[in-house]
């Protein structure tokens, strides 16, 4: 019998609305992988689009989270930080990555910090200046375009993109020091949108596409990457992962968009996830 995979998922937890730790533990969990939680923040619900939400930061209680682990001695195939609550938890953060690398495990980022151009409400200059650090320790980064100009200190560019546009940030993303990068919300037409990947060790550039549905609709980006997380850690390529990830990504907003759902609320991942489980071969059935 294969050992169960076991990760640190290093996220917020909101309340109410689809996203962040909220997607990434059923997804992973279904995917038949341990996900043991690490909370950087405490929200009533997530902050887009929302008003009056309540917010915990919990930048004292992680340095206790990781000295128990490591007293317990736990170790995980994977370290998967995302959303962070403050610029102090950037450090606590790299200390984590620090205390739990392997030379068996892997490091993935997603610098969850903007979108659409602009910085999200709680994240300042300085932090997403000090997202760079996070990535150099990484060993995949899963950036959108508007992270991507943030990482690069370059100017954020409206699609539709070129591949060789795409592909020359892919490199330089590289370049701070993940051997992986996977670039969301990459388009060529109005009818695709996807991700695009690299490989360093192999200068490999990969793409995986689904049908674009008009709007924007919250958490998906936390589901796309744990989605990936998950098809990496069942043995798939990146560009399986990718495609993976993507189709299941796009399923989750079309079938919230059919039911008319606020999009504020997130996408409804939940009804896919049988078949997601099925594609990685994870069901007994």
């Amino acid at each position: 019998m294969n050992t169960q995979k076991r990760i640190a998922a290093i996220h917020d937890l909101s309340g109410f609305g689809k996203c962040s730790l909220t997607v990434a533990l059923p997804i992973l969990s279904a995917a038949g992988i341990e996900v043991c939680a690490l909370p950087t923040a405490v929200l009533s619900s997530h902050t887009g689009g929302l008003s009056g939400y309540t917010y915990r930061d919990l930048t004292e209680d992680m340095p206790g989270f990781a000295k128990q682990w490591k007293q317990l001695g736990l170790r995980f195939d994977a370290l998967y930080s995302g959303f962070l609550g403050s610029s102090e938890q950037i450090q606590i953060v790299s200390d984590v990555f620090d205390t739990f690398k392997t030379e068996s495990n892997f490091i993935m980022v997603d610098p969850v910090m903007a979108d659409d151009g602009v910085l999200y409400k709680t994240i300042t200059p300085a932090m997403a200046d000090g997202m760079k650090q996070l990535c150099r320790k990484a060993d995949l980064i899963v950036p959108n375009m508007t992270e991507a100009a943030y990482l690069l200190d370059g100017e954020f560019r409206e699609g539709p993109y070129t591949r060789a546009y795409i592909e020359f940030l892919l490199r330089r993303l590289s370049d701070l020091g993940p051997q992986q990068v996977v670039l969301t919300g990459v388009w060529f037409n109005p009818t695709l949108i996807g991700a695009a990947g690299y490989n360093r060790k192999t200068d490999e550039v990969s793409y995986a596409f689904s049908q674009k549905i008009s709007g924007h609709y919250c958490g998906t980006g936390d589901i796309f990457a744990s989605a990936l997380l998950a098809g990496l850690l069942n043995q798939l390529n990146l560009e399986n992962a990718m495609q993976t990830a993507a189709d299941y990504t796009a399923g989750c907003v079309r079938r919230t968009r059919e039911a008319g759902t606020d999009y504020r609320y997130g996408v409804n991942f939940e009804a896919g996830l049988l078949r997601f489980m099925r594609e990685l071969g994870v069901t007994e059935e």
